[in-house]
């Protein structure tokens, strides 16, 4: 098992670093094309579409972000369209969390699907965005997300005694949540006075432009950021504790599916760029 999530971690760099650091945003923009399609079919089969009908899904949102780059490029929308993102997941998480897996296939189906494919069009919509803002300011927001999962299951593993949500995710605790925002801040002191001053980067880091923006007020920002991710991993497994799947899908060996991979991820880039926009 370690060596095919080796092989698979390895192909997959070897895919998204070159398109990652390359100077136009444009590859990058249609490799992640590729990855919401698959996300796309995945949260179908999940929730209750099967064979067809799922892979019809996939490609289908899959077209309705080939369609966004197509209609409007490359150019930054409007910044309602953040707000509306951010609100469906504050909302929608929150709620989702609340009914728990029995009470999220009482949801009818097509508010589901329907629900799924927003969320992951503007998810998809703010990494596109996030890449033409600058390298330096799109990992900042990836390292935010590993920061808070990491710290939070060495300090789940080293500390948890308190359970977060027993019923959804049954490993991850309180003590955890902790330990992955105090590694967050820790990142974020770390990119604002080190990184973005010592190193020649392409564009400031979410952390520094939260700091620039909203003084004082961006160590809440950073806080709020760090839940939601946390939200974003529970909505998903709350997902596949509902129907009984143990991943997304195998669509990458080793490590499950891309759904599997991103869930975190989800809620924190539109919220960052609606912070930024504010």
């Amino acid at each position: 098992m370690l060596k095919t999530r080796i092989i698979t971690a390895i192909v997959l760099l070897a895919i998204l670093l070159p398109v990652l650091f390359q100077a136009s945003p444009w590859p990058f923009a249609w490799v992640t094309v590729v990855l919401m399609g698959a996300a796309g079919w995945e949260w179908a089969r999940l929730n209750g579409l099967p064979g067809t009908g799922a892979l019809a899904a996939g490609v289908a949102l899959a077209l309705a972000c080939v369609w966004t780059l197509l209609i409007g490029g490359l150019h930054a929308p409007p910044p309602w369209v953040w707000s509306i993102a951010s609100l469906a997941w504050v909302l929608g998480g929150a709620y989702a969390l609340k009914a728990g897996p029995t009470g999220w296939p009482r949801i009818a189906r097509g508010a589901r699907l329907a629900l799924g494919a927003l969320l992951l069009w503007g998810a998809w919509l703010a990494i596109v965005q996030a890449k033409v803002h600058g390298i330096n300011f799109l990992l900042s927001i990836f390292c935010l997300v590993w920061m808070a999962d990491i710290a939070a299951y060495f300090c789940g593993r080293a500390f948890g005694k308190r359970k977060l949500a027993p019923a959804i995710s049954p490993g991850k605790s309180w003590e955890g949540v902790w330990g992955g925002l105090a590694g967050v801040i820790l990142l974020g002191f770390t990119w604002v006075h080190v990184i973005d001053v010592n190193v020649a980067v392409d564009s400031p880091s979410l952390f520094t432009l939260l700091v620039q923006r909203h003084g004082w007020i961006s160590l809440l920002a950073i806080v709020f950021l760090t839940a939601m991710s946390v939200v974003g991993d529970l909505f998903e497994s709350l997902v596949k504790r509902a129907v009984g799947a143990k991943d997304s899908s195998h669509l990458l060996p080793g490590h499950g599916g891309v759904l599997d991979r991103i869930d975190a991820l989800l809620p924190v880039f539109p919220l960052a760029l609606a912070l930024i926009s504010l």
